[in-house]
This record gives structure tokens, C-alpha cells and sequence, in this order.
């Protein structure tokens, strides 16, 4: 069967001497896999810049539930063309942050319209966005939370400041484990969570306290995603921060 989607790159990488495989999150059937033969080629009819990570496209493909055979694109073309991120180090690392995260956290070969929906606008707002961004991922992240289905649950008024990573709630009193946030940066997690990406430029910290909180919010993943990998942009991302 054929379907029209729109899907958002995750990843894409060389095989053999002129195709590659690349990975797509869609609308209609989640994460995809799909070999798209001649694309290096000087002539080729699919621009290897519509592949590039985190690209918004609307494609045209082939599908079949055989999950051995990978899947071939049709028609593929940009759903939304970047006129920041391609040009400032910032959103373009933080970008790439958000993506390499979103890669090692989503695995679901069905659809999911609502988190699609908010992964395909959480990077067009980053494209299009006028304030700070550094704080805009230690938003993305803890909205992503609701969706992967760890959503920190309470707030520091009604329960206590302490955030218990395992728990994933906040609390009156220090666990006596160290996975946990201190009073003083559990409210600015909290504030973080409650404004989201959009409004994490209003968060006021510091590099050394962003660095520490995008370590624990990392810290937190881990706990609630079995066999969470390496972030591997992370260290670039806390340079560029810096």
C-alpha cells in the first residue's frame, strides 16, 4: 500500500555506494525505516538535504507490515523549510540535542498523532522562536516525559520541593538515595515544567545550573527508560552553552 505522511528525520546513514537508509518518524505509522537508492548521485531526484537530522517532510511511501523488508519513498519534499537553525550554532546544537533524544527515547512502529504532532512543532517553534534558547531543551525534554509516559507528577506548593527521580514525584523529604534534586532546583524544575519549551526562556539560571539540570533531567530518563543510552551530543551541547 501507499500512504502519504508527514515524518521527521531521525537519523540516515550510507549504504552502499550510492543509497541510504534512513530513519523516519511519521504521522500515519510511527517510526519507519526506508532505503532511497541513488541519492548521492549528482543527478538524483531526492536532495540529500531532505535527509538531513531533524528535516519536516511530507513524503509518499510504500508500506507493508513485512518488518524485514525495508520500506522505499516514492515522493519525499520539505513540509517545512528551516530559516534559523541551518545558521545559528545555538538552535542548531540544541537541535540536534533534541533529536538525538528523541531517537533513543521513541522505538513505536504505529502511529502516535499527538506526540508527533508535538515533536513536528517543538521544532518548528525552535526555527522560528526570537528568545534565548538555552534553556529550551531542558523544556522540550520534560514535556517529552508526558507523552513517553513518566510525566513528573505534584508540585512543590502541595508536596514538598525535593523531586525523587525514582519516584518521579516531588516531596517533602530528602529520599535517602542521591537520585533526587534539592529544594532550590526542584523549583526551578518545576518552573521548567510547568512553562514548558516555549516559556523556558523565562527560567532564569545560570550555565552551572543549567548544566547540573539538564544532568539530573538526563539522570531521570535513565531511571524510567530501560537500557537509555549515551546522549552523545550532550557534551557538545553543554560547550556551546557555555
Amino acid at each position: 500500500m501507499i500512504i502519504k505522511t508527514r515524518g521527521i528525520v531521525f537519523r540516515h546513514q550510507r549504504y552502499g555506494e550510492t543509497s541510504v537508509i534512513t530513519d523516519i518518524y511519521t504521522e500515519e505509522k510511527g517510526l519507519q525505516s526506508y532505503i532511497i537508492s541513488g541519492v548521492r548521485k549528482k543527478r538524483s531526484r531526492v536532495s540529500s538535504s531532505l535527509l538531513q537530522l531533524m528535516s519536516l517532510v511530507d513524503l509518499v511511501a510504500y508500506f507493508r507490515e513485512d518488518r524485514q523488508k525495508l520500506n522505499r519513498i516514492k515522493e519525499i519534499r520539505p513540509a517545512v523549510t528551516y530559516q534559523s537553525i541551518p545558521f545559528d550554532l545555538i538552535k542548531g546544537t540544541v537541535g540536534m540535542f533534541m533529536i538525538e533524544v528523541a531517537r533513543k527515547s521513541i522505538m513505536e512502529e504505529e502511529s502516535n498523532t499527538k506526540l508527533f504532532e508535538f515533536l513536528f512543532t517543538a521544532f518548528k517553534d525552535l526555527d522560528d522562536t526570537k528568545n534565548s534558547v538555552a534553556n529550551y531543551h531542558l523544556g522540550f525534554l520534560l514535556e517529552l516525559t508526558a507523552y513517553l509516559g513518566f510525566m513528573p507528577a505534584g508540585d512543590p506548593d502541595n508536596d514538598g520541593a525535593y523531586f525523587d527521580l525514582r519516584e518521579g514525584s516531588f516531596e517533602p523529604q530528602k529520599p535517602e538515595y542521591p537520585e533526587f534534586m534539592e529544594e532550590k532546583q526542584g523549583l526551578k524544575f518545576y518552573e521548567l515544567l510547568a512553562g514548558g519549551y516555549k516559556n523556558s526562556h523565562a527560567v532564569k539560571l545560570d550555565r552551572l545550573e543549567r548544566r547540573q539540570m539538564l544532568r539530573k533531567i538526563i539522570d531521570y530518563y535513565r531511571l524510567h527508560i530501560e537500557h537509555f543510552p549515551e546522549i552523545k551530543s550532550m557534551q557538545i551541547l553543554e560547550e556551546v552553552l557555555s
